[in-house]
């Protein structure tokens, strides 16, 4: 109740920065996280990396068990392990949903760009070094 009177003077004041705070806190409380999801995924001990790596967005890394024999009796055995993976499920208007909210969306965002950018700076150096090197 409080952040409505608050949002009604800022908007009354024109007070920007402050009606953008106030918004995405409502927003927070539209999406409050409600339920875990949890997946056990198993794998052997070569598979392991690029089960991790390529897990789809949202999956978060829980646990790792060890199931196999600690016993190598050749190169066919490998060791086994389970997977926990979870997942975060948000409380929306529309019912249970996957999607962060939007602050969370943007600083998601946020980072992919500057990932992006950063790759494109080390691509654009590392063919200046190669022009340099070509043409000496």
């Amino acid at each position: 109740m409080a952040e409505e009177g608050i949002l009604e003077e800022a908007e009354f004041y024109n007070i920007g920065p402050l009606i953008r705070i106030i918004k995405d806190r409502m927003e927070e409380k539209d999406y409050t996280v409600t339920q875990h999801v949890y997946r056990v995924l198993q794998c052997q001990e070569e598979e392991l990396t690029q089960m991790v790596s390529t897990m789809s967005d949202g999956w978060r890394f829980e646990q790792l068990v060890n199931i196999g024999s600690s016993y190598n009796y050749g190169n066919e055995d490998q060791t086994e392990f389970l997977c926990v993976v979870s997942k975060e499920l948000y409380n929306s208007p529309n019912g249970l949903s996957s999607e962060p909210s939007h602050k969370a969306k943007n600083t998601e965002e946020d980072l992919e760009e500057e990932e992006q950018e950063v790759e494109e700076e080390a691509e654009a150096e590392a063919e200046a070094e190669e022009k340099g090197a070509a043409n000496p």
